[in-house]
């Protein structure tokens, strides 16, 4: 484990739900680090640096096993990184049936409520026209104003026109607000009984959910409108969990296995509900080379073009579950039963 007191780098920007995530991580396990509020483009051009084959926010700076800078993107394998070079106050569950948990709802927050965010930031005219007026600010807030009105545009046009990348449309619209009320009102529930998704203590799957509200609270008009109306709970929580750094935790602090709440079950269930049948259908598109997939989520039609990396993602979250003992999948599999996650198993 890493005893040096070296800040980790990285470049993001404050709209964005990743580097909100990674921020609020680092600051809960209290590893020093140094941000860039910036296009990762521009700053590793200025340090001479090769960018990474995929642009994302953020971008980590790491050394290499050579010592040397290197650019290194995506989240969920930043973090187990992370876990390699940090001891303290780590974000896997020591119970590996939980940590199994932890990571099937971080890809559920990462991949599927990432749709909420951009659909409720692109799809209605007011929140485009409050996304288009400040990001540009976010980016630089002394920007002159015939710049701004370029930035404005150029970044509205872009995104909208990438609203189908996600699956947002009109058709698909009343899916994607159906399900984040539902996903509202099972967080209200669910934080009555805790802190956090699974215990008193913050797991990897915690900080990938308030990335994602930290733009549908703290950002975008309608969500944010709609989450106070259904659940304030979860509104306060994302408050806190933007900084966790004082936060005192304890390994009990955890779930114990066979006292996890109810209330679990009904999030899961949303996974199950929209995000399960999606990675289904794209994995089906991957496997017979459509460049696009349809299937039918909550009783309706939804569209959206192929992506290799929703493939991956059903693939790792099979490899965490067949890594497990045999009697710890038995006890994924209760806890899955009845949730529509259990179609996400692919039996070897």
């Amino acid at each position: 484990m890493m005893t040096s007191q070296k800040r980790i780098t990285l470049i993001g920007n404050t709209p964005s739900p990743y580097t909100k995530k990674m921020v609020a991580l680092l600051r809960y396990r209290q590893i020093p680090y140094s941000i860039v509020w910036a296009n990762p483009a521009d700053v590793l051009e200025t340090r001479g640096m090769a960018a990474p084959k995929v642009a994302l926010l953020p971008t980590f700076i790491f050394d290499d096993a050579q010592g040397l800078p290197q650019a290194v993107v995506d989240s969920t394998p930043i973090i187990r990184t992370l876990e390699s070079m940090y001891e303290p106050r780590s974000v896997i569950p020591i119970n590996p049936v939980l940590a199994f948990i932890d990571y099937l709802l971080e890809d559920f927050a990462d991949e599927w409520c990432t749709k909420y965010m951009f659909h409720y930031r692109w799809h209605f005219r007011s929140d485009a026209d409050n996304a288009g007026t400040l990001l540009p600010f976010c980016i630089d807030p002394s920007m002159d104003v015939a710049k701004h009105a370029h930035a404005k545009e150029f970044f509205s046009k872009r995104q909208i026109e990438r609203l189908y990348v996600v699956g947002s449309n009109d058709v698909t619209a009343p899916i994607i607000d159906a399900s984040y009320k539902r996903f509202l009102k099972a967080l209200e529930a669910h934080f009555e009984q805790q802190l956090f998704l699974l215990g008193n203590r913050p797991g990897a799957a915690d900080f990938a959910l308030y990335g994602q509200l930290s733009q549908l609270i703290g950002f975008d008009p309608t969500p944010r409108k709609i989450a106070h109306e259904l659940s304030p709970r979860t509104v306060a929580w994302s408050l806190m969990a933007d900084d966790l750094s004082g936060l005192e935790v304890r390994p009990d602090h955890w779930n114990d296995i066979d006292s996890i709440p109810g209330t679990l079950s009904e999030i899961l269930k949303e996974v199950g509900r929209v995000y399960a049948p999606a990675l289904l259908a794209n994995a089906k598109a991957l496997e017979s080379g459509q460049k696009e997939w349809e299937t039918n989520i909550d009783g309706a039609q939804w569209r959206q073009q192929t992506f290799a990396y929703q493939g991956k993602c059903l693939h790792w979250i099979n490899q965490q579950y067949h890594a497990l003992a045999s009697s710890d999948k038995e006890r994924v599999n209760v806890i899955l039963a009845g949730t529509g996650c259990d179609s996400l198993i692919i039996q070897q």
